[in-house]
């Protein structure tokens, strides 16, 4: 359960090793006070950068789904960052400090190193501060408040996202050693606005089968994923605009399919928490 925040790491590992499914497991929530260390132009239109510092040495992250939030300052420059209690939370003060969520695309505890991707778009909080970031800048991110782990023990993986799940997705293969040893399959279907997204880079491994999906004309996500033919153990996930991920949602229930399905936006809202 979710409650339960204690051993995250071993709990992790025992279900992907042992479960069905998807699991919340609980981490210990703390927030980390970090610096920028690098900045790197993944494709024209997404940005790492890359943080670091002390604190991060007491981090958890171990699923490929994790999420921070970035914890702003207020208009005026003022800062009521969360502050952790007894029982592995965090209190919030009131007023409430601008968030953002945002995947973690890599992490280096030895290194005390965390990589977020930005996709780059004019007007959004996070995005805007991330273009201007510059090395040494200080960033405040809180969290993961824990794993959505889905096992190792499926037969086949369909992974639909847009984009904004592309940090998810490129973690999760890069974690995959697991997958041809156990004789296990994957499709990965990504939709993206624009060509030059496509350049995004993804670790090729055997029996995984990647394919880009433009959505000039509308979203085909859930088109795709429906005309797609899968054994019966499959697990899907599924990341990015929440409009376009109703039809994956159902064709899971239809197929009574596990998965872990996340609307990591919505058109026209800010600040999104699905």
């Amino acid at each position: 359960m979710i409650g339960q925040r204690d051993r995250p790491a071993e709990r992790v590992a025992e279900h992907h090793g042992a479960g069905r499914g998807m699991q919340r497991i609980g981490y210990p929530i703390g927030i980390c006070r970090t610096t920028v260390a690098r900045r790197e132009l993944v494709t024209p239109r997404m940005l790492r950068l890359t943080l670091t510092g002390d604190e991060l040495a007491g981090f958890h992250s171990y699923v490929a789904d994790d999420h921070v939030k970035i914890v702003f300052p207020h208009a005026d420059g003022t800062r009521t960052d969360p502050v952790p209690n007894d029982q592995q939370l965090l209190d919030w003060p009131k007023p409430l400090p601008p968030t953002r969520t945002y995947t973690i695309r890599r992490v280096d505890l030895a290194a005390r190193e965390v990589d977020l991707d930005f996709v780059l778009h004019s007007g959004g909080l996070a995005g805007d501060w991330a273009e201007a970031a510059a090395i040494g800048d200080p960033a405040v991110i809180a969290g993961p408040p824990g794993a959505k782990a889905f096992a190792h023990t499926h037969r086949h993986y369909v992974l639909a996202v847009d984009v904004t799940g592309l940090p998810a997705v490129a973690r999760w293969l890069d974690e995959a050693d697991w997958l041809e040893a156990a004789g296990a399959t994957a499709q990965v279907l990504v939709e993206h606005d624009h060509e030059d997204e496509t350049g995004y880079p993804l670790q090729q491994r055997a029996g995984v089968e990647v394919r880009w999906l433009s959505r000039a004309e509308g979203s085909q996500l859930g088109a795709q994923v429906r005309a797609l033919d899968v054994p019966d153990d499959t697990f899907v996930f599924g990341a990015g605009e929440a409009e376009d991920l109703k039809d994956v949602r159902r064709w899971v229930a239809q197929r009574d399919l596990p998965a872990s399905i996340t609307g990591y936006w919505k058109r026209g809202v800010a600040g999104l928490d699905d």
